[in-house]
């Protein structure tokens, strides 16, 4: 007897600064240490850009921010508990348009224990990331700024 798959639709952001460092965010619960990129489910009626949008100032607090690239949907599946997952992802590579920084709003109790993480770079967040999924989206959000700014 098969279980029932658990699907849903979830959006993020890859988030740079005026010093092109990477916004993740860390947290260690249960006794693992995750840091991952932000993001959240796609609300009823929300489109995924909102949902980005929305899910990085929950979850990060900075609010102020630009999509600049869509880098479209990934398929991520995994088991939760014992449950198979199966979660559409949609993420964006956005610039923080100011360091503003408002307290993070968020849903539950596990997902407080995050804090935010900036690091040096794509590659940095690509080796420190710790699902291959969202390594995935690090080097996509690099290929897609390269060819979205091509040296001269």
């Amino acid at each position: 007897m098969t279980e029932k798959v658990i699907q849903y639709q979830a959006a993020g952001g890859v988030v740079l600064d005026a010093d092109e460092r990477v916004l993740l965010i860390e947290r260690i619960v249960d006794g693992q240490h995750e840091i991952r990129l932000p993001k959240g489910h796609i609300d009823p009626g929300e489109t995924p850009e909102a949902a980005a949008l929305r899910e990085v100032c929950e979850e990060t607090g900075y609010c102020d921010l630009e999509v600049q690239i869509d880098l479209g949907w990934q398929t991520t599946t995994f088991l939760l508990g014992n449950k198979q997952v199966e979660r559409e992802e949609r993420y964006y590579v956005m610039r923080l348009a100011s360091d503003r920084l408002r307290p993070p709003n968020f849903s539950s109790k596990r997902e407080a224990l995050f804090h935010n993480l900036w690091v040096d770079s794509l590659d940095a967040a690509a080796t420190l990331l710790t699902f291959e999924a969202e390594k995935s989206v690090a080097h996509r959000a690099q290929a897609a700024r390269q060819l979205s700014n091509p040296i001269s």
